[in-house]
């Protein structure tokens, strides 16, 4: 009989950068990260994981911890700062990587939007996602957000049911970087 391990959620500290730049690596997908960093993606993720201003950054990032080591990782923030959070991850990929991309806005002001979330391929199955989602959406409600948003893959409909477990609805699709996605979203009840 094996033991569930001990779960615990928590906001992040940079020290946990090698693991949410893995969680972020997971959501972009390792083809998606090598188009856009070559083979730097790791490191380059990274740095973006460790400086404040970012929407990768450790500051927007909620971690669950199994057993004390980092299982998994979700970012998220206000859609009102997109631009300025998205502007320090354009101007990295277009100095250190050479990649100029032009990107659609995926969120806007009056939505906290989650960003990217993973799981470690070892921890899934235990519902590690799930209490993500649920811990920044149930703190964006609880900072005066009335409506958290996401995007989900259209291929990708075992997330789509998940993401409709939490409370979240198709409200529109986004081309996003060469993907069809669903714009999802959750209210705050009053």
């Amino acid at each position: 009989m094996t033991m569930e391990p001990e779960i615990t959620l928590r906001h992040a500290t940079a020290d946990d950068a090698p693991a949410i730049t893995r969680a972020i690596i997971m959501a972009f997908g390792e083809d998606m990260t090598r188009r856009l960093c070559g083979d730097r993606g790791h490191e380059i993720i990274e740095r973006l994981v460790r400086m404040d201003n970012t929407q990768y950054s450790y500051r927007n990032t909620i971690v669950c911890l199994a057993d004390g080591a980092v299982a998994g990782a979700i970012c998220g923030y206000d859609g009102a700062k997109l631009h300025e959070l998205r502007q320090p991850v354009l101007d990295m990929l277009r100095e250190e990587c050479g990649t100029q991309i032009s990107v659609t806005d995926e969120t806007s002001a009056g939505e906290f939007y989650l960003d990217s979330v993973g799981v470690m391929p070892e921890m899934r199955g235990l519902g590690i996602g799930a209490r993500l989602m649920e811990r920044m959406r149930d703190e964006a409600f609880a900072t005066g957000h009335d409506r958290v948003g996401l995007l989900v893959d259209d291929i990708n409909p075992k997330a789509e049911r998940l993401y409709q477990r939490l409370g979240f609805r198709r409200v529109g699709e986004v081309s996003f970087i060469g993907h069809t996605m669903h714009h999802m979203q959750c209210e705050k009840t009053k």
